[in-house]
């Protein structure tokens, strides 16, 4: 939790430059003239486009970036526009995020465009936008994202360098078996939950409730991983809130201090994203509050009702899981687990191909992508063994899963290596190990697709097919 790796820094040198692209695009707001509320819109603008852009080359990042004004413009436009009107804004809060999620299944571009559109309808609902602000607003979101970007791709473009890390293809399927077409319909259902119950418990703060549900389905893809984000949010929250209430409230507001410290939030949302998503949150709730205090609007009822909404998204999540087509953890990580065995296949085909005198044989590409796949089986699995969970075998076997594709990865490594190396491999035991590996994933996988037409022999300790073990 506290001691984190870093390696190469750069999650401390993305989250410094944050930081300076932040304060840049608020400061270029401040200089131009622009009111109070455009900075704010300007600096989280500049935020969202430095946290959320993701593409795998600096290129594809800079298009990304560019594309964000075309879908925030008319967001904002039609968000202040209808701030009067709550029946049809709501429909068309809800009606964009049913299409922010959608887009999830164009990948990291699509992602970040759903979660730019969404946060910019949110930013009204947090400034009360009016259509007579409409003109400034868009002036500091044009500014801001000029101003980040001059930071992001000129001045200090850590990707050149170090290229940001691959992110494993999404989980396919047609129709409602897409898993983004499924979380598409469960988190529109947790947000019109979310407004509904919000709007209950109060009439000018209700978007934090759907801000909550929103932002739990962000980078989930199963019910355990949602219901485990939104207790990790909750409990940030309130830790924020606490955190908010020695530091936020008794600033009141003052500039230079506020400055600071919302910086430091800055900092602590982009350091603690990568590896605790309650510290990430810690870090969001403090800001808001500090934020609150330059509007001069703070008071600790406002933080307990910040609370309070958040657990009242949660929940909206939590039921949208639960009943609105379901993606169970087990389906989710069966996949996981696939893949990452698929590509043990593919390495030990390749590595004896190599062995065999192929000179195009290449298995090292496929070492890397078993790294990735790891990870996301790793995520995947965080459900099974959280601390809190209640189902005790589940945790042990899905700990044993991942000490097993540990394994299966530093043997997959030293396999490459070996059969990249010309004078360490020339010797048939090799190919014949290779051969065995091959024969014991396809039988793992028949095994657990239940398609195999043939008795697959199993050792009687360990149930695994004897092709796979040597107990």
């Amino acid at each position: 939790m506290f001691m984190a790796p870093d390696p190469g820094l750069v999650r401390l040198r993305v989250s410094l430059r944050a930081v300076l692209g932040t304060g840049l695009a608020v400061t270029a707001s401040e200089l131009a003239g622009l009111s109070l509320p455009a900075s704010i819109t300007g600096g989280l603008a500049a935020l969202l486009a430095l946290f959320t852009v993701g593409d795998p080359t600096v290129r594809g990042q800079a298009v990304t970036t560019a594309l964000l004004p075309l879908v925030g413009f008319p967001v904002l436009a039609l968000a202040t526009v209808l701030h009067s009107v709550p029946a049809v804004r709501d429909a068309l809060w809800l009606a964009v995020v049913f299409c922010g999620v959608y887009a999830r299944r164009w990948g990291p571009r699509g992602q970040a465009l759903g979660i730019f559109a969404f946060m910019t309808f949110f930013i009204t609902q947090f400034l009360h936008a009016v259509p007579g602000q409409l003109p400034q607003l868009y002036a500091a979101m044009a500014l801001s994202l000029a101003a980040s970007s001059a930071v992001r791709f000129g001045a200090w473009c850590i990707e050149r360098r170090t290229p940001p890390p691959a992110i494993p293809a999404p989980l396919g399927g047609r129709g409602l078996a897409r898993p983004t077409t499924r979380q598409a319909f469960q988190a529109t259902a947790a947000c019109a939950f979310a407004m509904a119950a919000g709007q209950f418990l109060s009439d000018e703060r209700w978007y934090w409730a759907v801000g909550t549900a929103w932002w739990i389905f962000v980078n989930t893809a199963s019910r355990g991983e949602t219901l485990v984000r939104g207790f990790r949010r909750v409990l940030g929250t309130v830790i924020g809130i606490a955190i908010g209430l020695v530091l936020a409230v008794p600033l009141d507001g003052a500039g230079a201090p506020t400055a600071g410290l919302v910086a430091v939030c800055v900092f602590g949302i982009f350091y603690a994203a990568a590896v605790s998503y309650t510290w990430m949150m810690l870090a969001v709730t403090v800001m808001a509050g500090l934020l609150y205090g330059l509007l001069g609007v703070l008071d600790p009822g406002l933080l307990v009702l910040r609370v309070m909404e958040t657990g009242v998204g949660a929940l909206g999540a939590a039921l949208a899981v639960l009943l609105v087509l379901p993606v169970t953890t087990h389906a989710t990580t069966d996949v996981w687990i696939q893949r990452a065995l698929h590509c043990v296949h593919a390495c030990t085909s390749e590595a004896a191909a190599r062995l065999a005198g192929s000179s195009a044989a290449d298995p090292a590409r496929y070492v890397a992508e078993l790294e990735l796949l790891l990870g996301r089986v790793r995520l995947s699995l965080a459900p099974l063994i959280h601390p809190l969970t209640p189902l005790r075998a589940r945790k042990a076997r899905a700990r044993q899963v991942i000490e097993l594709l540990d394994q299966c990865a530093q043997e997959v490594r030293g396999l490459a290596s070996v059969a990249a190396d010309p004078d360490a491999s020339h010797d048939a035991r090799l190919a014949a190990a290779c051969w065995r590996v091959e024969a014991a994933v396809e039988a793992l996988n028949m095994l657990d697709a239940g398609r195999s037409e043939v008795d697959v022999p199993v050792c009687a300790s360990c149930g695994l097919p004897l092709a796979a073990v040597d107990c």
